[in-house]
């Protein structure tokens, strides 16, 4: 009797073991192979986000040398997709919808951006100044990689910053030295889920006589999975204090809020007209 109540004990033992011991987490992702697989899985849902379109809706509060708001301004905007970059329409201000004179020249800009946007290949911005997420990193040191729960999904976790000794080449290059933060890998599905960076020194352009970021600028940004398909973004904020010319400081505070994702039906002449055709049931 006594062997089978010890026999019982200690299984009972065992069994409880097991269910308070925490599941043994699979080892860490290495960091860069991550990234690859991240930027990777968003090439693949690239055509599927050129059928999206949302709002964005903008505030920037001008700050006085005593961080008390003095100006608020508000814009609303059209966003989409041609050829993996984003397209911003401005539809309000304030509040208000644009003027027709204003939503000609708006019609106008957005159409030569489209037509620049088919012709720009999609690893480089717009503007001439790109950086992809892999060069990132080959600026940056990528420290303490640590598994966390974000918004209730597993994410993989890690710090970055920039390394002052990294060879870089054009401005956003020479920035990213500058920066410090934490991204949040959402692992299930390979998407940034949220990116914290800051300005750890100060950013000279020209030395200082075009333009100087302040140390301590900083910006976040958010992203979430849409209709169970693809991941888009979900809003932003953060704060820049600069000069300009050597003459003008100025602080801003500013945030977004994205949302009324909708599926639009590609039209032949969205490129033209650069307007998204709400998707329609049959």
């Amino acid at each position: 009797m006594r062997a089978l109540f010890a026999l019982g004990f200690v299984s009972f033992i065992s069994l409880m073991t097991a269910q308070t011991q925490p599941a043994v987490n699979p080892p860490l992702p290495e960091i860069r192979q991550l990234m690859r697989e991240v930027i990777e899985h968003q090439r693949q849902l690239d055509k599927v986000r050129e059928s999206y379109t949302y709002t964005s809706l903008r505030t920037t509060d001008d700050i006085d040398s005593d961080g008390q708001v003095k100006k608020t301004e508000t814009q609303e905007y059209e966003d989409f997709f041609v050829n993996r970059h984003v397209i911003e329409r401005l539809v309000k201000k304030e509040g208000r919808p644009l003027s027709d004179h204003d939503q000609q020249k708006e019609t106008e800009r957005v159409t030569k951006l489209v037509e620049k946007a088919e012709k720009t290949p999609p690893d480089q911005s717009l503007e001439g100044q790109s950086i992809s997420v892999s060069r990132v990193l080959e600026i940056m040191d990528v420290r303490n990689p640590r598994r966390e729960s974000y918004r209730g999904r597993l994410a993989i976790v890690f710090d970055f910053i920039g390394r002052k000794d990294a060879k870089t080449h054009g401005l956003a290059e020479d920035a990213s030295k500058k920066l410090q933060g934490t991204v949040w890998i959402d692992e299930a599905d390979r998407q940034v889920a949220h990116l914290q960076v800051s300005f750890n020194d100060n950013f000279r352009v020209a030395g200082g006589l075009v333009a100087s970021i302040g140390k301590g600028s900083n910006f976040h940004f958010d992203q979430a999975p849409v209709n169970g398909e693809l991941w888009l973004p979900t809003g932003g904020e953060g704060s820049i204090q600069a000069r300009v010319l050597l003459l003008k400081n100025f602080r801003q505070h500013f945030s977004e809020r994205d949302f009324d994702f909708k599926r639009f039906r590609v039209e032949a002449q969205q490129a033209k007209d650069a307007k998204a055709m709400p998707e329609t049931k049959q």
